[in-house]
Formats: structure tokens, sequence, C-alpha cells
């Protein structure tokens, strides 16, 4: 397995397109309320990266995905295709995933949002994805383990009572949507013999079931849903493994986590 390192050219132009990201993520929520269709989402988003940001929605065409970013509520696990007959309604929990491609570089990032006001469990259920998330960042440094990414999110995610999703990881990405390596959110052993790297740029993205952590896949093709229809959610950063820690490049201005994590001590 070869894992790209990263030179300084292409970091800074993986900073431009995880920024663009951000600020898409950042945009779309004011337009998530009860009464809204994932496919007007879709559409939103699809004309600020085209028309303000200049730049192009990775996951439109990707493998024949017909939409420009996945959107998933409630029981959708991921790949949820944008659908005008989809409307949100109060209460609900919904992923918005967002990658884009400029000067041919990628970012990805996705987050949770609340539909109006959320119920008990899916706020539990989003709060404690995103510190899965958080915890891990914790973790990254150069010369540790792959898998200590896996193993803190699934020992934090246990403690909770939830689930891992297993099937869908994270990902290197750069020049490419998905490179080398895979990041897997549970503690997987044959992982222990990949050592991260300064340079190196990735995604984590951890799936969470409020239930159990199967999963099975509707006739689209795409959308994956939770098998015994509890409620899931995911939050996604790209990150960059710098000397001392790691660099969230897909950061937004209302997370509670620095950009810059220096992790040696």
């Amino acid at each position: 397995m070869t894992i790209p390192i990263k030179k300084k050219n292409e970091i800074e132009k993986m900073r431009i397109a995880g920024k663009l990201v951000a600020e898409v993520l950042e945009m779309i929520e004011q337009y998530v309320v009860p009464g809204i269709s994932t496919g007007e989402l879709d559409f939103i988003c699809h004309n600020y990266i085209t028309k303000i940001q200049k730049a192009k929605p990775a996951c439109l065409g990707y493998n024949g995905f017909p939409k420009s970013v996945c959107i998933s509520a409630n029981n959708i696990v991921c790949h949820g295709i944008p659908n005008n007959n989809h409307i949100l309604k109060n209460g609900d929990i919904v992923n918005i995933d967002i990658a884009i491609i400029k000067n041919k570089y990628y970012g990805d990032a996705s987050r949770m949002f609340f539909v109006g006001k959320p119920t008990k469990l899916g706020k539990l259920l989003c709060e404690t994805t995103q510190e899965s998330l958080y915890l891990s960042l914790y973790k990254i440094k150069p010369g540790i383990q792959i898998n200590q990414i896996g193993k803190t999110i699934q020992k934090y995610i246990e403690e909770q009572n939830f689930s891992i999703v297993r099937e869908y990881c994270g990902h290197g990405i750069g020049s490419k949507f998905h490179e080398e390596p895979q990041i897997l959110h549970h503690n997987y052993y044959d992982s222990e013999k990949i050592v991260l790297q300064s340079g190196m740029t990735f995604t984590i993205e951890p799936i969470i079931n409020a239930g159990r952590p199967e999963v099975h896949c509707m006739n689209d093709g795409w959308t994956i849903k939770t098998k015994d229809n509890s409620l899931s959610a995911q939050y996604e950063h790209t990150i960059l493994i710098n000397e001392e820690g790691c660099e969230i490049l897909t950061i937004q201005k209302t997370e509670k986590i620095p950009k810059i994590l220096k992790n040696l001590y």
C-alpha cells in the first residue's frame, strides 16, 4: 500500500478546497427548516458551489450518483439521494455531505442538522457522533498506528450504548476523491501496521446508529438505511497530519475545537 504524502503546493490547494466545503455547510444551515425538500437543499448547494465558489460538486456523476450532494435523514445512514418529494419535518435529523473539486483537488466533509426542534434521542445521537470524531482528532499525530483512530471512536461509542456502522469508512483524499488509506471507525487490528506520517491527508467520518449497526441498500443502488429503522448520524472532516498533530481542513466557524491540534505531549 502506498499512502501519498502531500507536498506544500498540494496542501495549499487542499486548504482551499476544504475551506469551500466548510463554507457550503455554513451557508446551507439557514435553509434546513421544516417544509423544505432535500431536492431544494441540493439545488441551493449546487448553485452556491458552481456559481459563487466557481468549483465543482464532486458527487455529481461520481460512479453515476445523480445529485451534487448527499442528504441523509433520520434512518438513512449515508448516500441519500436528494428528492423534491422528500419534505423535511420538525424533529428530523439530517446529514448533508459536501465534496468539492477546486484546482483539481478535493475537500470532503459532512455534519448533522436539526430540523426544527430535535427529539432527545436525535440530539444525543448527533452530539455523541460529533464527540467521537473530535476525540479521534485529539489522538492524531505522526508515529501513531492508524487503528488508534477507530479504537478511540469504538471505545467512546460503546460506552454510550450506540453502535458503529462498519461497512463504510474514511479515506485518503487529495487529487483523487478516494485514495489510500482506509480509515476504519472501529479497532481493526490489521491496520496496526500503518503508521501515520506528516503530510498524509484523509477523512474521518464515523456513522453511528441509535440501534443496531446493520444496514441495507435500497433499490436505487445508493441509499443506505438502518435495518432496524433506528436513527443514524454522521460527522466528517478532512484532516492533514502535520509535525505536531493535525489540521482540520474543513472546520466550520461554529465548531468548538481548534483548527490546528497540537497533540505531541
